[in-house]
Protein backbone atom coordinates (compact mmCIF):
# COMPACT_ATOMS: atom_id res chain seq x y z
CA UNK A 1 0.00 0.00 0.00
CA UNK A 2 1.09 3.56 -0.70
CA UNK A 3 0.02 6.83 0.89
CA UNK A 4 0.92 9.76 -1.33
CA UNK A 5 0.52 13.50 -1.11
CA UNK A 6 0.57 15.46 -4.34
CA UNK A 7 1.45 19.16 -4.03
CA UNK A 8 -0.76 19.74 -1.01
CA UNK A 9 -0.96 23.14 0.70
CA UNK A 10 -2.55 24.07 4.03
CA UNK A 11 -3.42 27.36 5.65
CA UNK A 12 -4.34 28.43 9.16
CA UNK A 13 -6.56 31.44 8.65
CA UNK A 14 -4.67 33.76 6.35
CA UNK A 15 -1.32 32.14 7.18
CA UNK A 16 0.16 29.69 4.65
CA UNK A 17 1.71 26.86 6.66
CA UNK A 18 3.17 24.88 3.77
CA UNK A 19 2.61 24.45 0.05
CA UNK A 20 3.38 22.05 -2.81
CA UNK A 21 4.17 19.27 -0.33
CA UNK A 22 4.65 15.85 -1.92
CA UNK A 23 5.83 12.57 -0.41
CA UNK A 24 5.18 8.83 -0.51
CA UNK A 25 4.94 6.33 2.32
CA UNK A 26 4.99 2.58 1.66
CA UNK A 27 4.19 -0.43 3.79
CA UNK A 28 6.93 -1.09 6.33
CA UNK A 29 7.98 2.58 6.56
CA UNK A 30 7.87 5.28 9.23
CA UNK A 31 7.74 8.99 8.46
CA UNK A 32 8.92 11.45 11.12
CA UNK A 33 7.55 14.96 10.62
CA UNK A 34 9.98 17.55 11.95
CA UNK A 35 9.88 21.34 12.27
CA UNK A 36 9.55 24.26 14.65
CA UNK A 37 6.39 24.93 16.65
CA UNK A 38 3.65 26.43 14.53
CA UNK A 39 4.99 25.24 11.17
CA UNK A 40 1.96 23.02 10.53
CA UNK A 41 2.95 19.56 11.76
CA UNK A 42 -0.34 18.89 13.54
CA UNK A 43 -2.27 20.45 10.65
CA UNK A 44 -0.57 18.04 8.26
CA UNK A 45 -1.37 15.04 10.47
CA UNK A 46 -5.00 16.10 10.83
CA UNK A 47 -5.20 16.49 7.06
CA UNK A 48 -3.83 12.97 6.54
CA UNK A 49 -6.37 11.72 9.09
CA UNK A 50 -9.23 13.35 7.12
CA UNK A 51 -10.06 15.73 9.96
CA UNK A 52 -9.61 18.64 7.56
CA UNK A 53 -9.03 19.04 3.84
CA UNK A 54 -5.92 20.45 2.19
CA UNK A 55 -6.37 23.90 0.70
CA UNK A 56 -4.76 22.64 -2.49
CA UNK A 57 -3.43 19.38 -3.87
CA UNK A 58 -4.52 15.80 -3.29
CA UNK A 59 -3.86 12.86 -0.97
CA UNK A 60 -4.18 9.33 -2.37
CA UNK A 61 -4.25 5.82 -0.91
CA UNK A 62 -3.09 3.21 -3.40
CA UNK A 63 -3.74 5.72 -6.14
CA UNK A 64 -7.29 6.66 -5.11
CA UNK A 65 -8.16 10.06 -3.59
CA UNK A 66 -8.87 9.58 0.11
CA UNK A 67 -12.01 11.73 -0.06
CA UNK A 68 -13.39 9.34 -2.66
CA UNK A 69 -12.49 6.28 -0.56
CA UNK A 70 -13.89 7.96 2.59
CA UNK A 71 -14.86 5.24 5.08
CA UNK A 72 -12.74 2.61 3.33
CA UNK A 73 -9.66 4.77 3.94
CA UNK A 74 -10.68 5.38 7.56
CA UNK A 75 -10.81 1.62 8.11
CA UNK A 76 -7.07 1.53 7.38
CA UNK A 77 -6.36 4.50 9.67
CA UNK A 78 -5.69 4.96 13.37
CA UNK A 79 -5.42 8.60 14.47
CA UNK A 80 -4.08 9.63 17.85
CA UNK A 81 -3.91 13.32 18.58
CA UNK A 82 -1.79 15.23 21.08
CA UNK A 83 -4.73 15.11 23.51
CA UNK A 84 -5.74 11.72 24.87
CA UNK A 85 -9.45 11.92 23.96
CA UNK A 86 -10.46 10.11 27.14
CA UNK A 87 -13.75 10.63 28.95
CA UNK A 88 -12.69 11.69 32.44
CA UNK A 89 -15.50 9.93 34.33
CA UNK A 90 -14.94 6.61 32.55
CA UNK A 91 -12.31 4.11 33.64
CA UNK A 92 -9.41 3.15 31.43
CA UNK A 93 -11.23 -0.09 30.65
CA UNK A 94 -14.45 1.71 29.73
CA UNK A 95 -12.62 4.22 27.55
CA UNK A 96 -10.87 1.41 25.71
CA UNK A 97 -14.16 -0.43 25.27
CA UNK A 98 -15.72 2.69 23.73
CA UNK A 99 -12.75 3.18 21.39
CA UNK A 100 -12.83 -0.39 20.09
CA UNK A 101 -16.58 -0.26 19.51
CA UNK A 102 -16.32 3.03 17.63
CA UNK A 103 -13.78 1.33 15.34
CA UNK A 104 -15.93 -1.81 14.97
CA UNK A 105 -13.28 -4.02 16.58
CA UNK A 106 -14.53 -7.30 17.99
CA UNK A 107 -12.71 -7.38 21.33
CA UNK A 108 -13.60 -9.28 24.47
CA UNK A 109 -13.12 -7.66 27.84
CA UNK A 110 -10.27 -10.11 28.40
CA UNK A 111 -8.52 -8.55 25.41
CA UNK A 112 -9.01 -5.08 26.88
CA UNK A 113 -7.72 -6.12 30.31
CA UNK A 114 -4.66 -7.72 28.67
CA UNK A 115 -3.90 -4.59 26.61
CA UNK A 116 -4.13 -2.33 29.67
CA UNK A 117 -1.92 -4.66 31.68
CA UNK A 118 0.64 -4.84 28.88
CA UNK A 119 0.73 -1.04 28.54
CA UNK A 120 1.48 -0.73 32.27
CA UNK A 121 -1.89 0.06 33.84
CA UNK A 122 -2.30 -3.06 35.94
CA UNK A 123 -4.18 -2.07 39.09
CA UNK A 124 -5.47 1.18 37.57
CA UNK A 125 -7.95 -0.23 35.05
CA UNK A 126 -11.04 0.46 37.18
CA UNK A 127 -10.16 4.01 38.23
CA UNK A 128 -11.79 7.02 36.54
CA UNK A 129 -9.20 8.44 34.18
CA UNK A 130 -9.56 11.90 35.80
CA UNK A 131 -7.61 10.61 38.82
CA UNK A 132 -4.76 9.16 36.75
CA UNK A 133 -1.46 10.94 36.21
CA UNK A 134 -0.73 12.45 32.79
CA UNK A 135 1.56 9.53 31.98
CA UNK A 136 -1.11 7.01 32.98
CA UNK A 137 -3.71 8.80 30.86
CA UNK A 138 -1.35 8.64 27.91
CA UNK A 139 -0.87 4.92 28.47
CA UNK A 140 -4.65 4.45 28.61
CA UNK A 141 -4.97 6.11 25.21
CA UNK A 142 -2.02 4.22 23.72
CA UNK A 143 -3.49 0.85 24.76
CA UNK A 144 -5.66 1.10 21.65
CA UNK A 145 -2.57 0.57 19.50
CA UNK A 146 -2.32 -2.97 20.88
CA UNK A 147 -5.80 -3.78 19.53
CA UNK A 148 -6.23 -1.85 16.30
CA UNK A 149 -5.97 -3.66 12.97
CA UNK A 150 -5.38 -0.45 11.03
CA UNK A 151 -2.50 -0.36 8.55
CA UNK A 152 -1.69 3.35 8.91
CA UNK A 153 -1.00 4.99 12.28
CA UNK A 154 -0.97 8.80 12.41
CA UNK A 155 0.37 9.85 15.81
CA UNK A 156 0.78 13.40 17.10
CA UNK A 157 3.35 13.55 19.93
CA UNK A 158 2.71 9.94 21.07
CA UNK A 159 5.64 10.01 23.54
CA UNK A 160 4.30 13.04 25.42
CA UNK A 161 4.10 12.60 29.24
CA UNK A 162 5.63 9.11 29.14
CA UNK A 163 8.49 8.05 31.38
CA UNK A 164 11.65 6.44 30.01
CA UNK A 165 10.32 2.90 30.41
CA UNK A 166 7.06 3.72 28.64
CA UNK A 167 8.89 5.53 25.82
CA UNK A 168 10.99 2.43 25.24
CA UNK A 169 7.91 0.22 25.26
CA UNK A 170 6.03 2.43 22.79
CA UNK A 171 9.03 2.35 20.46
CA UNK A 172 8.86 -1.43 20.53
CA UNK A 173 5.14 -1.30 19.66
CA UNK A 174 5.89 0.98 16.70
CA UNK A 175 8.80 -1.19 15.53
CA UNK A 176 6.60 -4.29 15.64
CA UNK A 177 3.93 -2.54 13.57
CA UNK A 178 6.52 -1.50 10.98
CA UNK A 179 8.04 -5.00 10.93
CA UNK A 180 4.53 -6.33 10.20
CA UNK A 181 4.40 -4.03 7.14
CA UNK A 182 2.40 -1.34 8.86
CA UNK A 183 2.90 2.38 8.25
CA UNK A 184 3.48 5.12 10.83
CA UNK A 185 3.53 8.91 10.54
CA UNK A 186 4.38 10.79 13.73
CA UNK A 187 5.72 13.94 15.32
CA UNK A 188 7.76 14.13 18.50
CA UNK A 189 9.73 16.73 20.42
CA UNK A 190 11.53 14.03 22.38
CA UNK A 191 14.77 12.32 21.46
CA UNK A 192 13.85 8.75 20.62
CA UNK A 193 15.79 6.09 18.75
CA UNK A 194 12.97 4.69 16.62
CA UNK A 195 14.44 2.66 13.76
CA UNK A 196 17.18 3.93 11.48
CA UNK A 197 16.68 1.74 8.42
CA UNK A 198 12.93 2.16 7.78
CA UNK A 199 12.60 5.80 8.85
CA UNK A 200 11.96 8.73 6.56
CA UNK A 201 12.18 12.35 7.68
CA UNK A 202 10.22 15.34 6.47
CA UNK A 203 11.40 18.79 7.55
CA UNK A 204 8.26 20.85 7.26
CA UNK A 205 9.76 24.31 7.72
CA UNK A 206 12.78 23.76 5.47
Amino acid sequence: MILQTNNISCRRGECLLFENLSFQLHSGELLLIEGRNGCGKTTLLRTLAMLRQPDAGQITWDGEPIEKLAELYRQHLTWMGHHNALKADLTALENLRVATRLHNLQCRDDDLWAALEEIGLYGYEDLPTRVLSQGQKRRAALAFLLLTKAKLWVLDEPFSALDVKAVDYLQRIIRKHIDNQGMVILTTHQEVELMSDQIKRLQLDA
